[in-house]
């Protein structure tokens, strides 16, 4: 099986004016083609931090990482983002869409930045959205569409580019309890179909779905469990 993340040692540290935060305390974790990760702890335990490290928006301060068998440690800013965009595919809690895009050119972005032709990007936007069953409102702008309908959305235009690993932000976290149940089905399905994906979270019937859960306090990974299969059902 193919490891598609893995971290050895990681550490992040912030230097404030008066204060040094050590975000991150000797982190070592590998994810393997098609797991589903939860990251869960309390709030400034370092699980966003973790996250931001793990989509090469943020360099650890020490540590190795390698993603998909690619070294990450000296890349530059141009390497980082275009592996970010062959790698990668983000949702963030606060779905990031841009507001002037429609729904069909805010999916289309990712293979816009890879410089693919018209043809593609069509095919691929309309089978993404076809998958998050957002495919009747392509023509239609980010605040004609409801929040769970925008992190749908958004959950596509990570999908559209065939990431080795999604990553997912509290995806439920702007949404009532109804929509947030049928993202975490949606992510289900997806997982289900291959994707691999890690996703931080504080809910912990949220963090029940996946395969396994990494807790993470003051910065160290401190308990890691396995789910049992029968029980990767939204209730």
């Amino acid at each position: 099986m193919k490891t598609v993340v893995s971290m050895q040692n990681i550490h992040k540290k912030y230097q404030g004016q008066q204060i040094e935060t050590h975000a991150l305390q000797g982190v070592s974790l590998e994810i393997q083609q098609g797991e589903f990760v939860a990251i869960t702890g309390p709030s400034g335990c370092g699980k966003s931090t973790l996250l931001t490290i793990m989509g090469l928006l943020d360099g650890a301060s020490e540590g190795q990482y390698r993603l998909a068998g690619i070294d990450t440690q000296h890349l530059k800013t141009d390497e980082r983002t275009r592996i970010r965009n062959l790698h990668i595919g983000y949702v963030f809690q606060s779905f990031n869409l841009i507001d002037s895009l429609t729904v069909f050119e805010n999916v289309a972005l990712p293979l816009e930045h890879r410089g693919e032709k018209a043809a593609v990007i069509k095919e691929a936007v309309v089978e993404a959205l076809d998958k998050v069953g957002m495919r009747h409102r392509m023509q239609y702008r980010p605040n004609q569409i409801s929040g769970g309908q925008q992190q749908r959305v958004a959950i596509a235009r990570a999908l559209v580019g065939k990431p080795d690993l999604i990553l997912v932000d509290e995806p439920t976290g702007n949404l009532d309890t109804k929509n947030g149940d049928a993202v975490m089905q949606l992510l289900l399905e997806l997982n289900k179909q291959g994707s691999t994906i890690v996703m931080v979270t504080h809910d912990s019937r949220y963090s029940g779905l996946a395969h396994r859960q990494i807790q993470l306090l003051d910065g160290r990974v401190v308990a890691e469990k396995q789910v049992r299969q029968a029980d990767r059902e939204v209730a």
